[in-house]
């Protein structure tokens, strides 16, 4: 049995070759060894690496885990992305279409009746005619690789947006984990000026009955009177943070907070997990917005492909595949079929667009290339960056936490001096003011370091979803 002519010419086109330039990774213009990650963390060598960490795992606390959840399904930010996603899907499929040939089909057929007075003898009354058509509109033979670069830039700006979505869906666990964690420092803050009015209080009523006693000045009492309209205002002010704070988490979420998935206090978040940073900066290369420059850069590379095929012939087969007919009585008895093909040949002599076309693709893969390692670069300062700040803080907090505990036994020993007539109202009220304030130090401080776990968990690559192979795409 003969193979069709348009077979071995369909198989000969997929088996073609490209002109697409070899690509090789391009060195990191970064030092091979992160600043500072040998402190970042004190743990275990077998500590996965953040980009290995899946998120449900890094985030210990169970409410703000289900807050995530909840924002994962919700939020429009991370909803767009995952809809550019398969609008690009949808593009990669149809510029692949284009490798295979477009075949269509059509069919027709009638029954006539002859009036007997019309007939000869011999003659068949009822006449039948059917004729069936497969044809080829249009298919180009891609013996040097033009539509396979256009397929594999196709499928790199695929892998680039894929890329995208998961750097929005790092974001957004980021955003929300350190908004939850920002609303349970307010209301922690808002506690923490309430319990100072209430001793405020307490210690304005005792100046007030020690001034109604002749034992206090009026100096004195306006000097107690001060810290608790400073408390009074501070529990405004909280109030109001909170409200916003509450906003902007319902914002990310993209849906109602359920009040009992609320955090009380900062106290009561469980810290992220430890992470293994690593020593080589080759782990920022597992980045998502890394990888996609990546994928940039090699759709500029098939780009190169394309515009070098274009320099060669172009060869185009339009016409029918085949056409069969019979006007008989009994459709198969016998009949007529034709096949035919009309290839059309277009050879480029010299066009000036095509060699400006070839220039402006090699110059948009150096710009691709600096794209990339500029991408590089920037990861490694932010790591870097957060690889510093997490390794002063765990000092930071330490010496703010004996701070106040210090601060608070002096505000004991000064109320008790004052209690006892041995000091006046004004070491008091500077003692309450110090420990007031460096209470509210160490809540930041607290909200800073769970922010830095948060902060290098992302800048490492944590969050997002594994790549998806190209031959997985569908």
């Amino acid at each position: 049995m003969r193979t069709p002519a348009f077979v071995v010419l369909f198989v000969i086109c997929l088996s073609g070759c490209t002109m697409i330039p070899t690509y090789q990774r391009p060195a990191a213009p970064v030092p091979e060894v992160l600043p500072g990650a040998v402190q970042a963390d004190a743990v275990s060598a077998t500590s996965p690496a953040a980009a290995e960490l899946p998120w449900r795992e890094f985030i210990v606390d169970v409410e703000l885990r289900q807050l995530i959840e909840s924002a994962l399904q919700n939020n429009r930010d991370l909803r767009l992305a995952s809809l550019n996603v398969e609008k690009v899907r949808a593009l990669y499929k149809i510029q692949r279409e284009e490798l295979y040939p477009s075949l269509y089909a059509t069919g027709s057929g009638s029954r006539q009746s002859t009036s007997r007075d019309l007939l000869q003898a011999g003659q068949d009354r009822i006449t039948e005619y059917y004729q069936a058509n497969l044809s080829l509109l249009s298919w180009e033979l891609d013996f040097f690789g033009r539509l396979q670069s256009l397929t594999k830039i196709a499928l790199q700006e695929f892998m680039a947006t894929e890329q995208a979505r998961r750097s929005a869906q790092i974001m957004l666990i980021s955003s929300v984990a350190n908004g939850y964690l920002v609303l349970a420092a307010e209301r922690e803050s808002l506690q923490l000026a309430e319990d100072t009015f209430k001793s405020q209080q307490d210690a304005y009523k005792l100046v007030e009955r020690q001034y109604n006693e002749g034992l206090a000045t009026e100096l004195d009492l306006r000097r107690a009177q001060v810290p608790r309209e400073t408390a009074r205002v501070d529990m405004v002010r909280y109030r109001q943070r909170i409200s916003i704070a509450e906003n902007a988490l319902q914002f990310l979420v993209g849906t109602a907070l359920p009040a009992d998935l609320l955090p009380g206090s900062l106290a009561d978040v469980e810290l992220p997990a430890s992470l293994a940073s690593g020593l080589s900066s080759e782990v920022l290369l597992q980045r998502p917005d890394i990888l996609a420059a990546e994928h940039q850069l090699r759709a500029a590379y098939a780009t190169i492909g394309a515009a070098r095929a274009a320099f060669f012939p172009n060869i185009v087969l339009i016409g029918n595949l085949g056409t069969a007919s019979t006007e008989l009585s009994r459709l198969f008895e016998s009949g007529t079929s034709t096949w035919g093909f009309s290839p059309q040949l277009s050879m480029p002599i010299f066009d000036a667009r095509t060699w400006s076309a070839y220039r402006v693709s090699k110059v948009q893969r150096e710009i691709a290339l600096t794209q990339y390692e500029k991408a590089i670069q920037n990861a490694f300062r932010e790591t870097a960056d957060a690889l510093a700040v997490r390794s002063a803080l765990r000092e930071q907090l330490a010496a703010q936490v004996d701070l106040v505990e210090a601060l608070a036994e002096t505000y004991r020993l000064a109320r008790f001096r004052y209690e006892k007539g041995i000091d006046n109202y004004l070491s008091v009220l500077d003692a309450q003011r110090s420990l007031f304030s460096a209470q509210q130090s160490l809540v930041s401080l607290r909200l800073a370091e769970h922010s830095s776990r948060l902060q290098l968990y992302a800048v490492l690559g944590g969050g997002g979803l594994p790549e998806p192979e190209a031959e997985d795409i569908k």
